[in-house]
């Protein structure tokens, strides 16, 4: 029998309350990129969802082995889903979508062979098919974090991303990550790039955001990400003295 092989691209999904969109979601990530050479695992984080998600999830674990199951005994939000399939991912890879169909699977080819020209990739939703209030919300962000922080992603918030493990070395553990992972990758020296990528409407399931924990929380996330940048510490250039005996 052949050793089993860590998984070369982990796929993590937060999911809360999205029974209606997890089967067919894990269908379109394996389709997707079940092709791939690399070994593949797709982990489905299930944040204590209400409704009927972890039973949909069992499901697509039994239909394919390549799908992990993890679930929250209590609720932890969006970014503590991704940080829990980080910690449990195997991958040198590491990519993220959401659970809701917005984000579209057969983009993460694309993310992934972008990886060899960087560190991180991160989605553009270019056509945006949310609300017209999220989509002013968004635009707010934007502008804020270009004025506080001195950086300009277009769409920062935008959970389709590819990214080398070594870039959560850069990152750290806080509520409210997920909106800004490429700002910190960046700042701690990673390359980062960004993709035009697809969205769709959401057909099933309900927004889990309204404008206090979407523009609100986002505002106040991001004078925490401001006071954290400033007291970051960096890489500091260094040289170190051998003896001759030594070398």
């Amino acid at each position: 029998m052949r050793p089993l092989m860590a998984p070369k691209i982990s796929i993590v999904v937060p999911l809360m309350n999205e029974g209606p969109n997890v089967v067919p979601l894990a269908r379109q990530i394996l389709a997707a990129v079940g092709g791939e050479r690399r070994e593949l695992e797709v982990i489905l984080v299930d944040d204590a969802s209400m409704d009927d998600t972890w039973e949909r999830i069992l499901e697509a674990l039994r239909a394919d082995p390549r799908i992990r199951a993890i679930r929250h005994l209590h609720r932890g939000g969006q970014s503590a889903a991704l940080w829990t399939g980080f910690r449990a991912s195997r991958g040198e890879v590491i990519a993220t979508l959401d659970g809701d169909l917005q984000n579209d699977p057969a983009d993460l080819p694309r993310l992934l062979a972008e990886l060899a020209n960087c560190d991180l990739v991160t989605g553009v939703r270019t056509q945006r098919k949310d609300s017209a209030v999220r989509r002013l919300s968004s635009r707010i962000a934007r502008q804020a974090r270009r004025v506080v922080l001195g950086v300009d992603f277009r769409d920062s918030a935008c959970n389709l991303r590819a990214f080398k493990r070594a870039v959560l070395d850069t990152l750290p553990a806080f509520d409210g990550i997920h909106r800004f992972m490429p700002i910190l990758a960046q700042t701690g020296g990673a390359i980062v790039k960004e993709m035009p990528v697809a969205h769709h409407p959401r057909v099933a399931g309900k927004s889990k955001y309204g404008v206090w924990n979407r523009l609100g929380r986002g505002l106040c996330d991001l004078v925490m990400v401001a006071l954290y940048r400033r007291r970051q510490l960096k890489n500091i250039p260094t040289s170190e003295h051998l003896e001759p005996g030594q070398r």
